[in-house]
């Protein structure tokens, strides 16, 4: 069986956005409203600007006792998230969010168009499987090779 693509795995094709001047209080009810765990940040010519996750909420907001209401969301978004391709396998994908720490992949075009959010609970058992036994090979290369 062919392994699926981050761009067949989303079950939300909607992308949740908001613009660069909302507030994190926004966000939050966005994001609530939505049951997802990031909001995409996008200006008004439909560029992406970063993604603001319910990590950056809890690290970037509440741990620092920022005011939600206050508190732009460009302030505490990550800027110019990695991105990856439709086409992109989902097992490909956990790999880049157990090596790089990420828990959402914006899925965007060759075109550039934002297709949706790849996020690890989008991926099945066996596709986390597979890409945890890859980034464990790589380790211990690394650590050979090292």
């Amino acid at each position: 069986m062919a392994e699926r693509t981050v761009f067949q795995s989303i079950p939300h094709r909607h992308v949740v956005s908001l613009p660069p001047q909302a507030n994190v209080w926004e966000a939050a009810c966005v994001m609530t409203r939505a049951n997802c765990g990031s909001v995409l940040i996008i200006d008004a010519t439909g560029v992406m600007q970063g993604i603001l996750t319910e990590r950056d909420l809890m690290t970037r907001v509440l741990a620092k006792s920022l005011d939600a209401a206050k508190t732009l969301v460009s302030e505490v978004m990550t800027h110019h998230p990695q991105c990856v391709p439709p086409e992109m396998t989902v097992s490909d994908a956990v790999l880049i969010l157990l090596e790089r720490g990420f828990r959402h992949l914006p899925i965007v075009s060759s075109a550039g168009q934002i297709l949706g959010v790849f996020s690890i609970r989008d991926a099945l058992p066996r596709e986390i499987d597979s890409a945890a036994s890859l980034a464990e090979f790589r380790d211990s290369l690394n650590d050979a090779l090292g």
